[in-house]
């Protein structure tokens, strides 16, 4: 009996992958780089052994150079300039780097508070008088030394949210960051600031609090966390101002975080992307 074959047209389903959600994304930013050279080991440590992806960095500070040798030899971490008007510690200070008369006191550092501060009265930039050309010098002079020391910096970030001083400064800022084509801004993305999810006074709060906040991030979201590494040195431990006597343990305890493999695990096990500032510019 002979037989017939048919042969019978093959289907293929096409499954589009544009509605497929893509896993949330999150900028572990370090800040104050500069301040004190256990800032400066802490930071690069939580980059090396850890998940920070940018550092900030403080061109007026007093371990400016070191921290400068250190990214040299980290040339893979993106950096920002953290842009400072103030010298907020009771034992170690800093000084404007420019010739600016009305963002000094009357020892010649910078202010040690943005504003009013009950614990030190007169003693903030809002309550001098202050000038926007002053600022501006400034804030060139830090730009300018961070990009001859450190060419790759990307963008530009706020220490205690100097930047918005008033509408004149945010205007300032958008400026410069455009002039000198550092204006990575996130927010403008549709990046998201996100904090601890609970207490984080002791390291193993903070541990704690950043595994359920990492567990809160969302699919198609972008998010930005920030605090300051340290380690809690002999060095450290003096270093404080009324209102934030603990330091020395508070920053040990980012470190101890950034660098904890139960947050390691739990970040590759939800699939987070850890990105940097200048990932935000790479089409998806």
């Amino acid at each position: 009996m002979k037989k017939t074959f048919f042969l019978l047209p093959a289907f293929f389903l096409l499954v589009s992958t544009d509605n497929v959600p893509k896993p949330p994304r999150l900028i572990v930013r370090g800040d104050d780089m500069g301040y004190s050279h256990s800032g400066n080991e802490a930071i690069i440590k939580c980059y090396k052994d850890g998940i920070e992806s940018s550092i900030e960095i403080i061109v007026a500070s007093p371990w400016f150079p070191e921290a400068v040798k250190m990214l040299e030899e980290n040339p893979g971490i993106d950096v920002g300039i953290h842009l400072a008007l103030t010298s907020e510690w009771d034992n170690i200070k800093w000084r404007p780097i420019s010739d600016c008369p009305s963002l000094k006191d009357a020892d010649g550092y910078f202010f040690p508070m943005v504003s009013p501060n009950k614990n030190y009265p007169g003693r903030s930039i809002k309550e001098n008088k202050w000038t926007l050309a002053d600022v501006e010098k400034e804030w060139r002079a830090q730009i300018e030394m961070a990009l001859k020391k450190i060419p790759r910096i990307s963008h530009i970030s706020s220490h205690m949210g100097c930047t918005e001083l008033n509408d004149s400064t945010k205007w300032l800022i958008n400026k410069l960051t455009k002039e000198y084509k550092i204006d990575i801004d996130p927010f403008q993305r549709g990046v998201k600031y996100i904090g601890y999810a609970g207490p984080h006074k002791t390291p193993e709060d903070k541990i704690e609090s950043f595994i359920k906040m990492l567990d809160q991030l969302k699919a198609d979201s972008t998010y930005i966390f920030v605090d300051h590494p340290g380690l809690n040195s002999a060095e450290l431990q003096a270093v404080h101002h009324i209102g934030y006597e603990n330091v020395a343990t508070d920053r040990q305890g980012v470190t101890d975080t950034w660098t904890n493999e139960k947050v390691k695990a739990f970040i590759r096990k939800k699939g987070i992307q850890i990105i940097s500032y200048k990932d935000l510019l790479k089409k998806e």
